[in-house]
């Protein structure tokens, strides 16, 4: 009987300690994961828990944005409320999320990979060069607080080239005021 008891007693132990090795070994993944999470992939949590991203910017701004896809250094939003229009945000023009308890917790959860990983390798001038090619007006940011009205002509590896004109008419030559050549390095968002 004693020996019985015995028995259990160490199987208990040992069943204890290796519950508690697998607690200690899942922690440590977590904090490895959490080590790791990039604010891109805490937005794409925010995105997918259906919150909206509430943000600072590095002009001096702050929006509320509904997240519409993801590239690999910018964000494509719309303004919510509704109204302000669509915008390209550079994540590193980022210099601060807003958020609550919720969105803290929301924005930790693990993602599988996203279906749409070819999007996650798009850089910001991909973007750029889709609307100069739609010949889209844009109102361009600058990270000085300065904004500009006009249509992407040209975009280069690390710059884009704006023909500055009024807003609401179209790029006609006679309407180009300037021409501005913008590091990206230098604009927060694209809006249009």
């Amino acid at each position: 009987m004693r020996f019985e008891r015995l028995i259990d007693d160490l199987a208990a132990q040992i069943d204890h300690e290796q519950r508690e090795e697998e607690r200690a070994l899942a922690l440590e993944e977590e904090r490895h994961r959490l080590g790791r999470l990039s604010l891109r992939e805490r937005m794409r949590a925010l995105h997918e828990a259906g919150r909206l991203l509430r943000c600072e910017l590095v002009d001096g701004r702050t929006l509320s944005l509904g997240l519409m896809s993801f590239g690999r250094d910018w964000v494509a939003a719309r303004s919510e409320p509704p109204g302000l229009g669509q915008f390209i945000v550079r994540i590193p023009a980022i210099t601060a999320i807003l958020a609550d308890r919720d969105d803290l917790a929301a924005s930790l959860v693990a993602l599988p990979e996203s279906p749409t990983a070819l999007a996650a390798r798009i850089g910001f001038g991909f973007v750029l060069r889709d609307l100069a090619r739609r010949r889209a007006p844009v109102l361009v940011h600058g990270v000085g607080g300065a904004s500009w009205h006009g249509t992407i002509d040209r975009v280069g590896g690390d710059h884009l080239e704006l023909a500055v004109h009024p807003a609401g008419t179209p790029r006609r030559e006679a309407e180009v005021r300037a021409y501005r050549l913008v590091p990206f390095e230098r604009i927060s968002t694209v809006e249009f």
